[in-house]
């Protein structure tokens, strides 16, 4: 009879390999920030070289490969893929732009207007009565909140700090100062239903939501053909969310959402580095 330690020795590992659909710029742009920090902390030895630990990351954030499965196929602990990804995940977040920043350079630009919208990435479900404040009865799961401003392109140019699920649109927006920041840069938006009541100035508005039908008030033609004006120039910031959720990592988060912001930033500028080239 064949015991478990026998067919364990004889148990030869399958590696498989995969296609990462990533341009080399995006590989390269990544593997030579990696060697600047090596640099700058006078760290002249790795495992592996930059470029190999550069696909490796882009593959579990891509992918959302299990950290232990691409530590087997590369002959590496399943704590040095982590500490890898953690690494490289803190120095692209670094290089996301701030809100302030981030508009004026669209004004300077010649843009008038940027587009705003919240999203809801979801997370694993965790015990304990901590975790009630990340469910969001919208969606119907649990998750952390985050707003993002796109051009009028669609390409992303700020994301905000990760939050309860439960959030509202208008609450995030004011804590961020959203309104104040727009004003100062000389910028209007353009935003959804959500935002309404944000912007309460009726002569020199900043964010257009819209209009919304109640019990009591049905839109009159004009209203519905501004509705759906808007909502074709909002169309793009959709867009924008479907380009950063093609990283698969974002389809449950499984990691510590006190982190949750700087990836979400990180995956920014990898998105941006794909879309803008």
């Amino acid at each position: 009879m064949t015991n478990a330690k026998e067919l364990a020795e004889d148990t030869c590992p399958a590696v498989y390999q995969c296609r990462l659909p990533l341009s080399t710029r995006t590989v390269n742009h990544l593997a030579d920030l990696l060697r600047r920090h090596l640099k700058a902390i006078r760290s002249r030895w790795r495992i592996l070289p930059p470029g190999k630990i550069a696909v490796i990351v882009l593959a579990v954030l891509r992918h959302d490969q299990r950290l232990a499965d691409m530590a087997g196929g590369n002959d590496v602990s399943e704590s040095t893929v982590r500490r890898w990804r953690d690494e490289l995940i803190g120095l692209l977040a670094t290089r996301a732009p701030r809100l302030d920043r981030a508009l004026k350079k669209i004004a300077k630009l010649g843009g008038e207007v940027v587009l705003i919208d919240g999203t809801l990435v979801r997370t694993q479900r965790r015990t304990g009565k901590a975790d009630r404040r990340n469910y969001s009865g919208k969606h119907r799961s649990h998750g952390l909140h985050f707003l993002a401003l796109t051009d009028e392109k669609g390409r992303l140019i700020w994301i905000s700090a990760g939050r309860p699920g439960r959030t509202h649109d208008n609450t995030a927006a004011r804590h961020d100062r959203i309104l104040a920041h727009l004003r100062a840069a000389g910028l209007g938006a353009l935003a959804d239903l959500g935002f309404r009541g944000l912007d309460n100035d009726i002569l020199d508005p900043v964010i257009v939501t819209g209009y919304a039908a109640s019990r009591t008030h049905k839109l009159t033609p004009g209203e519905k053909e501004a509705n759906r004006v808007l909502a074709v120039g909002r169309a793009p910031v959709e867009h924008g969310f479907a380009h950063l959720k093609n990283w698969r990592i974002l389809t449950k988060l499984r990691t510590d959402p006190a982190r949750a912001t700087q990836l979400l930033r990180a995956l920014l500028v990898l998105t941006n580095l794909e879309v803008n080239r």
